[in-house]
């Protein structure tokens, strides 16, 4: 009784005597603390992660074990909090672990000392649940020093001797969001023929092998789901033998996309045998093909999505209105839950279920549908990372809650972009804080396409779905700190400023847009708005890309050997490639300028032209031949052999006699200067006016900080007058003005908002504009395309003098980029003009 008595008290004061600093040493130069497991495949492979780790940082593989039995000194713990193992380590240590009780994905990690065997000790990683334990492992892996992307880029762990943690008493947080993922998509030129030609050749597919390198990605990234892959390329994921076990093993639940309902891959697995794929028409053949599945999935960690769209991720087939589309999955809705019910033995609102509203299905929903009020809510972007629309305060109520579905890559029109990864994080931050903000907390899954080379805007979405305090960080700062852990201390700044410079010249355009033409059709004979200036633009473009190419080979042949693979694959090639593909396409459209002004460089330009693809060619090759070829198969830069990806036609031209405008540089040779810039255009930075409505979108826009209108700002039908952006200028003599108010192409941020500013000049009435873009417009086109919405607004004969731009909010999550003060006679530029910003 005295010694129980004695247990109870150590007990009640566990936490706080664990919390001071207790170092712990795992390595000492000869010896590494072995790992103790619970009995199971999950922590059975969490410890073997964790023995590869520790093995790779010493040189010394530890032993595993599944009993204390094994432990002499002190031992590596990992266990749930129910398990036996973990239960006896706490009995020993007088260890609480209450805090775990009815937590989801927490786990305590702490230094014991044994009261019963003296000079043994534990450091007991203990979890929630499965994933909790791993999260406890993997959150040591990165204390240490290893990379998420140790296997995934080549960022070897680097040997070191002695390994020294602090053994203090963690509680982890909980997950910010409670489901974090990633839809593998668009594989057909990387991971598939990768998986199938390299990685597993025996398996000839994306299968169990693939995947446990999969899943052990996200178990270090500590995202949770998984939508597999689903083009007509790969075979789906549930007739392959062994993914449903390897996604068990893993503790990863299994979803799918938008366009596979009930765990279904409808390109593969539907057949023509069965009829239409049209529930009007066929509903019996639908409805024993969604039964199937969940009957083959009942005893898995999965999330079910409802509803119905086309066979192959289109429009509902057997439908002409979006009332008719709404009555039809409303019903189809009500005979997936039935199913359910049947086939899990459980009540359908006691399973995880998401209705994504994607593309028409937005319609559908707007129009009147009815979702279960436990169902998530999964709210799309519009595939070129503006989200379409959040949560109203009266849906926040739902206890199903929200979610999103986030490309980081997509393939479709009006062009694709799965070659490189050029998403800004800073857009990519604003979105998700909004998400965030209008507690659409429930779900984030992130479209990353085949994972190669979006590495870091991968890891920047689910880390902020894990903890989403980092949102409160500048994007800039988050970057530094990866880059640090990627790269070292003494090359962050500079791997952060090229990737940083990467994203501020992509955001205007990206690389794969660079054609100007849309994937479906193609503009003939498009030319680049970048020369409509007479060339500036593009030579000023040109330029900033062969600097940052400069900086960025000159920082790779700097770091030390074991981080120029991972430099190359996570930001070399597309840094390179991104500028080889300006270059490509900007010198031949200079070309042809250059030819019709009767200059004489046509040809070198055409010559640099093709020696710009030939380095994508090179870059593609050496990618593909790193590490002895382990990642062969794995970069295409043809991906669905878009005209931007084809190696263009380069035209010659006859230049005088005797003079090879390639060779020499005669007088007749070289290139007039271009004629010096008249400042027709004042650029005013949003951010150089304050107001309490507004608030610091850092990083975005032309300025490298836009301005966003307040989440919790309320619509309203006028202006107020009394909280205005204010911009003073100046002209210098009586012209006409065209005020261009540039903004950033978002959707309103619910569908009781819009998206409108009213704008005054020298105290005048108020112009309202508004910025909304319906469906798949031209306009919606254009401005994706080029990350920007305009509204203009005619000033004529504006007197010389002083003035004043008063600009208001008329509804929440507005984002302004600048504003121009276009003269007459200013020329049109594409981007923004190259003067320097008026800042009064």
């Amino acid at each position: 009784m005295k010694w129980a008595g004695l247990a109870l008290l150590l007990s009640a004061f566990a936490a706080p005597h664990f919390a001071r600093a207790q170092p712990v040493t795992l390595f000492d130069g000869g010896a590494v603390a072995p790992v103790l497991h619970e009995p199971g495949r999950t922590m059975a492979l969490a410890a073997q992660l964790l023995q590869r780790d520790l093995a790779a940082l010493t040189g010394v593989s530890p032993p595993t074990a599944t009993s204390l039995q094994s432990c002499s000194s002190l031992c590596i713990v990992i266990g749930q909090k129910d398990s036996a193992l973990v239960r006896a380590v706490a009995a020993d240590g007088a260890v609480d672990l209450r805090p775990l009780e009815g937590q989801w994905e927490r786990y305590i990690r702490v230094l014991v000392p044994s009261r019963r065997h003296p000079g043994r000790a534990y450091l007991l990683i203990t979890g929630s649940d499965p994933r909790g334990a791993v999260w406890g492992v993997t959150d040591l892996s990165r204390d240490l020093g290893v990379s998420p992307w140790e296997w995934w880029a080549d960022v070897t762990p680097r040997r070191t001797d002695r390994l020294v943690i602090d053994g203090a008493w963690r509680l982890s947080d909980p997950p910010s969001v409670r489901y974090r993922g990633i839809f593998l998509n668009d594989e057909d030129w990387g991971l598939q023929p990768w998986a199938a030609r390299t990685f597993d050749p025996e398996t000839g597919d994306i299968g169990p092998k693939t995947y446990a390198k999969i899943f052990e990605l996200l178990w270090r990234l500590k995202a949770n789901m998984i939508w597999p892959a689903m083009h007509d390329v790969t075979r789906p994921f549930y007739t392959v033998a062994g993914n449903a076990r390897t996604a068990d093993d893993y503790a990863i639940i299994v979803g799918t996309s938008h366009a596979e309902p009930m765990m279904r891959n409808n390109v593969r697995e539907w057949r023509d045998a069965w009829g239409a794929f049209n529930y009007v028409e066929n509903k019996p053949a639908l409805l024993r093909y969604w039964r199937d599945r969940v009957r083959q999935v009942a005893g898995h960690e999965n999330i079910y999505t409802l509803g119905l769209r086309g066979r192959h991720d289109s429009g509902m087939e057997g439908v002409d209105s979006v009332q008719a589309a709404r009555d039809v999955t409303a019903d189809v809705i009500a005979q997936q839950r039935r199913i359910l019910t049947q086939e899990t033995g459980r009540p359908a609102a006691q399973l995880p279920q998401v209705m994504t509203l994607y593309k028409e299905v937005l319609d559908t929903y707007r129009a009147g549908l009815n979702i279960p009020d436990d169902v998530t809510i999964v709210w799309p972007d519009d595939n070129y990372g503006y989200l379409h629309q959040l949560s109203t305060a009266q849906e926040r109520q739902r206890p199903g809650g929200a979610g999103i579905y986030y490309h980081l890559s997509y393939w479709g029109r009006p062009h694709d972009y799965t070659w490189l990864s050029s998403t800004h994080p800073a857009l990519v931050r604003e979105q998700l804080d909004r998400a965030w903000r209008t507690q659409a907390r429930r779900l984030w899954v992130a479209n990353v396409g085949d994972i190669k080379p979006g590495e870091f805007l991968m890891q920047y979405f689910l880390d902020i779905a894990f903890d989403a305090r980092l949102l409160a960080d500048p994007p800039r700062a988050y970057l530094r700190r990866w880059a640090e852990r990627q790269f070292g201390p003494q090359a962050a700044d500079a791997v952060a400023d090229v990737m940083r410079t990467h994203f501020d010249l992509a955001f205007p355009r990206r690389p794969e847009f660079m054609g100007w033409g849309q994937t479906e059709p193609t503009r003939p004979n498009a030319i680049s708005d970048y020369v409509r200036t007479g060339g500036e633009e593009a030579e000023r473009r040109l330029a900033d890309y062969a600097a940052l190419v400069d900086r960025t080979d000159r920082l790779a042949a700097a770091l030390p050997a074991d981080r120029r693979d991972a430099f190359f694959q996570m930001v070399g090639y597309n840094v390179r490639s991104a500028a080889n593909i300006n270059d490509r396409m900007l010198t031949l459209d200079l070309a042809a300028v250059h030819a019709k002004q009767h200059r004489t460089d046509m040809n070198r330009l055409s010559d640099q032209a093709r020696a710009a693809h030939a380095r994508i060619v090179a870059d593609t090759a050496a990618y593909n031949a790193q590490r002895d070829g382990k990642w062969r198969h794995m970069m295409s830069m043809t991906q669905r052999d878009l005209p931007v990806f084809q190696e263009p036609f380069y035209p010659k031209w006859d230049i005088p006699a005797g003079e090879d405008c390639a060779r020499t540089q005669t007088p007749s040779c070289r290139s007039p200067a271009p004629a010096p810039l008249t400042n027709r255009i004042l650029s005013l930075p949003a951010i150089a006016a304050r107001s309490v409505d507004w608030q610091a979108a850092p990083g975005l826009g032309s300025g490298g900080a836009a301005l966003r209108s307040r989440l919790d700002l309320p619509s309203r039908s006028g202006p107020s007058g009394d909280r205005p952006l204010s911009y003073p200028f100046t002209t210098q003599e009586r012209t006409d003005v065209t005020l261009r108010i540039v903004a950033l192409p978002v959707h309103p941020l619910t569908s009781a908002n819009r998206l409108r500013i009213a704008v005054r000049v020298d105290g005048g009435d108020p112009t309202i504009l508004d910025y909304q873009s319906f469906g798949r417009s031209e306009e919606w086109k254009r401005n994706v395309l080029s990350n920007s919405a305009t509204r203009d607004i005619s000033l004529p004969q504006l007197p010389a003098g002083a003035h004043r731009i008063d600009l208001e909010a008329l509804d929440p999550g507005f984002l302004l980029d600048r504003i121009d003060v276009r003269l007459d006679g200013a020329p049109d530029y594409y981007g923004a003009p190259p003067v320097d910003p008026i800042r009064q």
